[in-house]
């Protein structure tokens, strides 16, 4: 008599761990280590050069700038033996109790206000609409970029023969010309600066785009025409989705790149008409350079970082999703 035998059930094998599970695992020692160093420890080794030269650049300065605000800090002959006191907060309440500056932080505000959207907005949609030309292509893309690389110096002499007060806009729109124009205008000088910046800088935000765009998935807009969505529904729900993180480098470039605003302002108006078109940093140097205060110019400078990492910080936290 044979006995039958049961059926061999089938263990299942347990999942491997996943490499966050792994690190979860390992003693605390272990996950300091590895969230100080990461993953590969040899990219640390790879990446020190750049650390060593972006704390000699950009740190340290920063680090003596701080220390300058807080002295009565002055520029003095070399070797010469100065004493530099303590004075505290004494720098920011000479600085922001004077109106230029107050005015300067609210002109670079509204050329945030203006420069920012329009540059993510338009470098978006020229960025979808080259990606889908086929003729022309590289003509059309060299076009976009090549004011980016163009001196300042040149393009503003293009501007101010545009929108000077005999310019050939003025001459356009005749009896509908502003008065007094554009440059000289206190309401318009810092939109037009908005403008021209915007322009001058569009081909670099839409080569980021433009490389994000190879990213997305072209099975996506396939199911959505299948699905019955026309362009601009597939431009909303395709497209911009699949750029989100594009989209928050444009954010957080522009924003940069604008709060440090200069060059602009000191070529096209030299700050005015009255201050309308002062910026923080261009302050910074009438103040620091011209007017020897590079401790009040080393303040507003500290403030104007301060601003900025807010700005970056919340368009990181409320534009940039989980990424």
């Amino acid at each position: 008599m044979t006995l039958r035998q049961a059926p061999a059930t089938a263990v299942a094998s347990p999942a491997a761990p996943t490499p966050v599970e792994r690190i979860d695992r390992q003693n605390p020692n272990d996950r300091l280590r590895h969230r100080i160093l990461g993953r590969n420890p040899l990219g640390l080794l790879f990446s020190t050069p750049y650390l060593v030269f972006v704390l000699a650049v950009f740190a340290s300065p920063i680090v003596y700038a701080v220390w300058i605000a807080f002295h009565d800090f002055y520029f003095a002959a070399p070797g010469a033996t100065t004493s530099y006191p303590f004075v505290g907060f004494a720098n920011f309440v000479y600085a922001f109790t004077n109106a230029q500056v107050i005015q300067s932080f609210g002109n670079v505000g509204i050329f945030l206000l203006i420069n920012v959207p329009l540059t993510v907005v338009l470098s978006l949609l020229l960025a979808a609409a080259l990606n889908r030309v086929i003729h022309l292509r590289v003509f059309l893309r060299i076009s976009f970029y090549v004011p980016y690389i163009t001196a300042s110096v040149a393009l503003v002499g293009v501007w101010l023969f545009l929108f000077g007060g005999d310019g050939l806009v003025n001459s356009t729109l005749g009896p509908l010309a502003p008065n007094p124009s554009w440059l000289v205008n206190q309401s318009l000088a810092m939109p037009v600066i908005a403008i021209y910046v915007t322009w001058k800088q569009l081909g670099f935000y839409i080569l980021l785009y433009l490389a994000a765009l190879q990213n997305v998935p072209k099975e996506l807009y396939e199911q959505a025409s299948t699905d019955g969505a026309g362009a601009l529904r597939q431009f909303w729900s395709v497209t911009v989705p699949g750029v989100r993180p594009a989209t928050l480098l444009v954010l957080l470039v522009s924003t940069v790149t604008g709060a440090n605003l200069f060059t602009e302002p000191y070529l096209l108006t030299g700050g005015g008409p009255n201050g309308a078109s002062n910026t923080p940093v261009y302050l910074m140097y009438q103040l620091g350079v011209e007017q020897g205060l590079p401790d009040v110019a080393s303040a507003i400078g500290i403030v104007l970082v301060i601003g900025v990492l807010i700005i970056a910080w919340l368009q990181n936290r409320f534009a940039g999703g989980r990424d």
